[in-house]
C-alpha cells in the first residue's frame, strides 16, 4: 500500500489510540497536522504535568514563495513569496527552499539534500514550508552541516511508513535517516504512520528518525511513533522543547544525548486501576561495555500519557539513563526500570533519579538496582557538558 492510501483514521490511530480504517486519502494540509498534534496532545497528555512545546520562530513565516509556475492555482498560491528569497549564499550559509506547491527550489526535501555539496563546510539550511511530506528522507555521511528548518512542528512534518518488516530491519524503518554529523533540526515533526503493533506481532517497529551522526541538535521538534519511535543510535545530541510520543522503547540507541525541557509521552493501552500489566518503556539505551562513554541524561522534562511503562529497559548490559528534576505522572510503574529479564545485568546498568517529582517520582518501591543519585553523582548529568556541548553545540538563532 502507498503511503498516500493509508486511511485518516489509520493515522488517528498513531495519534489518538483510533482503531477503524476507511480508505480516505491524506491532504497536504498543515492545518491537517495540527489537528492530528492537537488531538494526539489531548489525548496523551492529559497528566497535570505536560504543558505546550515551545515552538521556535526564527525564519518561522510559514509563507509560499516563488511564483514559478504560471497556472492560476500555482500563481494564487505562490504570489505572497518574496521575490527575493531564498536570500543568496553567503561565505557560511546557503539556503534552500522546498515547498510542496511549487513555489521555490524543490517540492521534496530529499531533492533539497541530494543538491547540498559533498563534504561542504558551509551550513546549508533547507528551509521547508509548512506541510506534509510524504517521503523517506537520508542524509549520508558526506553531506554534513545541513538544517531542517520547518514552520512549527504542528505545521511542518517528513512522514513514512516502513517497519523492520518492510525495510528488513528496524535500523532501516526511519522515515527520516541522518548519518551525516552537524545536523540540526528546528521547528518539525517526523513521523512514522505504519500501523501500531498488536501484542505478538513480529517486525513491526517503526522508527520516525534514526539519528546517526555526531553533533546533532534538535530544537522544538515533534517524534511520532508507536514502537521504536526515536532511533537515537549513536554519537552527541541534543534535544529541546521536544515533543517525543510512542509506546515501546519508543527512545533507544547508544547515543550519547542530553534531553532538556522535552515532553515524553506514552500511548501505551490504558491500564485498568489495580493492575500490575507493564505494557510500554520510555528508553531502551544500548550501551555494551563500561568502556562506551554512552547514556541519555532527561533533565527538567515530563512524563505523561497512558498505560503503565518503564522509565527504561535494559536493551545491552550496561545501559545508562539518568532522569533530573523530571515530573513523573502515574504512568510509571512503581518498580521504575526494567534488566530485560537477565538479572545478570543487574550489577552493570546505571539507571539513576534525581530530584524527580510527581506521583511517578516515588523511588520507594524501585527494583534493588535503581539509584537514587547523590548531588555528586548527578552532578555530570545535569547540564550540556555531558555530551561536550562547549565543543560544538552552537545557540540556538
Amino acid at each position: 500500500m502507498s503511503l498516500k492510501a493509508i486511511s485518516l483514521p489509520l493515522l488517528f490511530a498513531i495519534f489518538a489510540s483510533l482503531a477503524m480504517y476507511t480508505h480516505l486519502s491524506l491532504p497536504n494540509n498543515p492545518k491537517f497536522v495540527k489537528h492530528l498534534i492537537d488531538l494526539s496532545l489531548k489525548t496523551f497528555s492529559s497528566s497535570p504535568f505536560v504543558s505546550t512545546p515551545m515552538v521556535y520562530s526564527a525564519l518561522d513565516c510559514g509563507l509560499h514563495r516563488h511564483k514559478h509556475h504560471q497556472d492560476s492555482t500555482t500563481g494564487s498560491l505562490c504570489d505572497d513569496f518574496p521575490p527575493d528569497f531564498p536570500p543568496p549564499d553567503t561565505n557560511t550559509t546557503s539556503i534552500l527552499c522546498v515547498d510542496r506547491n511549487g513555489c521555490c527550489n524543490f517540492t521534496m526535501v530529499q531533492s533539497a539534500v541530494d543538491a547540498v555539496s559533498v563534504l561542504s563546510q558551509k551550513r546549508t539550511i533547507i528551509w521547508i514550508n509548512s506541510g506534509v511530506y510524504y517521503e523517506k528522507v537520508i542524509i549520508p555521511k558526506n553531506k554534513p552541516n545541513i538544517t531542517f528548518q520547518g514552520q512549527g512542528f504542528a505545521s511542518t512534518a517528513i512522514v513514512w511508513n516502513d517497519t523492520a518488516n518492510s525495510s528488513h530491519g528496524t535500523f532501516y524503518s526511519g522515515s527520516v535517516q541522518v548519518f551525516a554529523a552537524n545536523f540540526i533540526a528546528k521547528n518539525i515533526s517526523f513521523m512514522n504512520v505504519a500501523p501500531i503493533p498488536k501484542p505478538g506481532d513480529v517486525g513491526a517497529q517503526a522508527v520516525a528518525i534514526r539519528v546517526a551522526g555526531d553533533q546533532a541538535a534538535f530544537w522544538g521538534c515533534g517524534f511520532f511513533g508507536s514502537q521504536d519511535t526515536l532511533h537515537d543510535d549513536r554519537g552527541r545530541h541534543y534535544f529541546r522543547d521536544c515533543y517525543i510520543q510512542g509506546s515501546i522503547d519508543f527512545i533507544f540507541g547508544d547515543a550519547r544525548s542530553f534531553y532538556e525541557n522535552c515532553q515524553l509521552i506514552s500511548m501505551a493501552n490504558p491500564v485498568p486501576v489495580g493492575s500490575k500489566v507493564i505494557n510500554g518503556a520510555i528508553t531502551a539505551h544500548g550501551r555494551t561495555s563500561m568502556d562506551e562513554n554512552t547514556g541519555y541524561a532527561f533533565v527538567a522534562c515530563t512524563v505523561g500519557g497512558t498505560g503503565r511503562v518503564w522509565l527504561g529497559r535494559a536493551w545491552r548490559p550496561f545501559s545508562r539513563v539518568v532522569f533530573a528534576y523530571t515530573s513523573l505522572s502515574d504512568i510509571i510503574a512503581s518498580e521504575g526500570w526494567n534488566d530485560f529479564n537477565d538479572p545478570t545485568r543487574d550489577q552493570s546498568i546505571f539507571y539513576g533519579e534525581y530530584m524527580c517529582r510527581g506521583p511517578g517520582a516515588n523511588t520507594s518501591t524501585r527494583v534493588p538496582y535503581a539509584q537514587k543519585l547523590n548531588d555528586t553523582q548527578a552532578s555530570i548529568f545535569l547540564n550540556v557538558s555531558f555530551i561536550d556541548a562547549d565543543q560544538w553545540l552552537q545557540p540556538y538563532a
